[in-house]
């Protein structure tokens, strides 16, 4: 499958200006993240979305996992309600012009193996194949050579202590304004949609991680391992329900409860039954002005 050439835009958001003032106000009382973040928990009903697994793997998408189910659920989720895709930038709020998720994985399943981050585009109308196909793709490619991201890192290791601490300072100052160039937020571990990982993989339940105060990513959403639980039916009879757990960490700053709510029942929806992620959207949603 030939998958499309994403086309990133020139800037990473355009100023909100519709919203009412508490949304302005609040963002000089709640000046970072941290001090903004809420918590949400749920727990999810993964049968049909393990059957979809299969049905995928005998069409010849091999490894396709809930890894898969969940970008392609926060994919459909940005399309239909963009107001999850803002940012805070120098107590501002921006609509990210690119959906632009943010991931790590071990180059080796190994205790000591070296991770990397990758970051992951996709266009708002894509379906879940054509996700596990970019994915797969930029997945490889990580695994097997060394990115931008990797020598930007082990350059940092060889700069003095005093000097980093004044490029960090500084670096923050021009995140503030938006002036850290394109070059280095395309690689940059904190600037993006959403950072997503999975515990599952090392046999743990997700953890609430916090948000980073650095760059721009407003929600952390993390997965843990399958289990099974017996309940009762309707009938009296024990029924095997097998769940999945996940937490995430947002900055309530970027959209209100409601609109939260909305999203996490759209997004419930989706891994309940994913087979709408083979069909494109009918329509893409623009955020408010």
């Amino acid at each position: 499958m030939e998958n499309k050439e994403i086309k990133k835009p020139k800037k990473e958001g355009r100023r909100v200006r519709s919203l009412d003032p508490m949304h302005y106000v609040g963002n000089f009382f709640m000046k970072t993240r941290n001090d903004a973040t809420n918590f949400f928990s749920e727990s999810i009903d993964i049968r049909t979305a393990e059957e979809y697994i299969r049905q995928k793997r005998e069409q010849g998408l091999k490894d396709f996992s809930m890894m898969h189910v969940f970008l392609a659920s926060f994919v459909r989720l940005y399309s239909q309600h963009p107001e999850m895709n803002r940012f805070i930038r120098g107590q501002r709020i921006y609509a990210r012009n690119d959906i632009e998720i943010v991931m790590t994985i071990k180059k080796e399943m190994k205790l000591n193996g070296d991770d990397t981050v990758i970051k992951l585009n996709y266009e708002p109308d894509a379906t879940a194949e054509e996700i596990y196909h970019i994915t797969n793709k930029i997945i490889e490619e990580a695994r097997n050579e060394s990115g931008d991201f990797d020598d930007s890192m082990k350059l940092f290791n060889y700069i003095p202590r005093f000097i980093m601490r004044f490029a960090a300072s500084v670096l923050n100052v021009m995140d503030y304004y938006g002036l850290i160039p394109k070059s280095l937020t395309k690689i940059s571990p904190f600037h993006g949609s959403l950072v997503i990982t999975s515990l599952g993989s090392l046999g743990i339940p997700p953890v609430y991680h916090h948000l980073y105060n650095f760059g721009n990513i407003p929600i952390f959403f993390a997965f843990g391992k399958r289990y099974n639980k017996y309940e009762i039916t309707k009938d009296g009879t024990p029924e095997k329900v097998t769940y999945m757990d996940y937490r995430i960490s947002c900055d309530e700053r970027i959209a209100d409860g409601h609109a939260y709510s909305v999203a996490l029942r759209y997004i419930n929806s989706l891994l309940r039954n994913p087979s709408q992620l083979d069909e494109r959207p009918e329509k893409i949603v623009e955020d408010i002005p």
